[in-house]
């Protein structure tokens, strides 16, 4: 989630399903309207195969459902539901379980296809649960305050306790602020990004050794991923990117990165157009043969509905 700027400190410090979706070749909006309330502010996005798009709302903690081939979402999981105040990551595992990460509410939600709540698992108070990924015997979730990520174990239909996987004493250095998570093929590895400080040089892209829960920084060339949002297919790597940029305080972008073989070696290739801070997108997610992303105001000048979710400019 990238919450808040690289100046302020919060989500986005100033955020997918791999694969092509199986959905039928119709007619995409290239704009979707999360709603026209004020103050929504969307933060995380999930895209299903079957082409059904979750985002959810950082400011009020409510989850909008929609499809690929209309260009409006509805609300789905109101807004402080099951104590669900704030909402960040979501996504979809393979029984179409909807988790979503509750941010500052340090709690993982859970909840079935037709928005019946399955589990609430909580971290410590304080934690921020901020990004998640889904592997087939656990979920990890990054704690962007604490420096930690959580895990969860999943047997069967059940969620079990979030407990510490790696905290900040276990990383080379400790983190600044943990963000977007992905899992590569196999479940043995995962890339967890962290946004630093805020100065420059700060951000890294993280390593982790699942079964042993270990961290090493994947050396990175090209231009950086100290991402909000992760997206991994196969060997490339999107991440949703922020930088200084002197005309308009900072600029947003995705950076595609080409990974080697055991994932310890990440070279920027390529950039999408960029985006301002009214803007200030925040996470990705692909439909079929293109990208989209968030447009959470997060920090804008003056947050406005409509709240959008548009399609990644000059990248697929």
């Amino acid at each position: 989630m990238n919450t808040f700027l690289v100046l302020a400190t919060s989500v986005v410090l100033l955020a997918g399903t791999s694969g092509a979706p199986a959905h039928a070749a119709v007619e995409r909006a290239d704009t979707y309207v999360v709603s026209t309330e004020p103050g929504v502010l969307p933060e995380g996005i999930a895209v299903t195969r079957a082409g059904t798009m979750y985002v959810t709302s950082l400011a009020t903690g409510a989850v909008y459902r929609g499809d690929v081939r209309h260009r409006r979402l509805r609300p789905f999981l109101p807004a402080g539901s099951d104590g669900r105040t704030h909402a960040a990551g979501v996504h979809v595992d393979r029984a179409g379980r909807l988790f979503v990460a509750g941010y500052d509410t340090a709690t993982l939600f859970v909840y079935d296809p037709d928005g019946r709540l399955l589990a609430k698992r909580s971290a410590v108070t304080g934690a921020a649960l901020n990004d998640l990924v889904i592997t087939d015997h656990a979920v990890y979730v990054t704690d962007s305050v604490g420096g930690t990520i959580w895990r969860a174990t999943l047997d069967g239909g059940r969620v079990g306790p979030l407990e510490p996987s790696l905290r900040p004493s276990d990383f080379p250095t400790a983190p600044g602020f943990l963000n977007g998570i992905v899992a590569s093929a196999g479940d043995r590895l995962a890339l967890v990004a962290d946004q630093g400080t805020g100065a420059p040089g700060t951000e890294r892209l993280w390593r982790i050794d699942l079964a042993d829960a270990t961290a090493s920084e994947v050396r990175v060339s090209g231009g950086q991923l100290g991402a909000d949002g992760l997206l991994l297919e196969g060997n490339r790597l999107y991440g949703v990117v922020n930088f200084p940029d002197p005309a308009d305080g900072y600029r947003f972008a995705v950076n595609l990165a080409v990974l080697d073989g055991d994932l310890r070696a990440a070279r920027v290739v390529r950039q999408s157009r960029t985006a301002g801070l009214e803007q200030s997108p925040t996470t990705l997610a692909r439909d079929r043969d293109r990208l989209l992303w968030v447009n959470s105001q997060l920090n804008a000048t003056a947050p406005a509905p409509p709240f959008t979710v548009t399609e990644v400019p000059g990248l697929n």
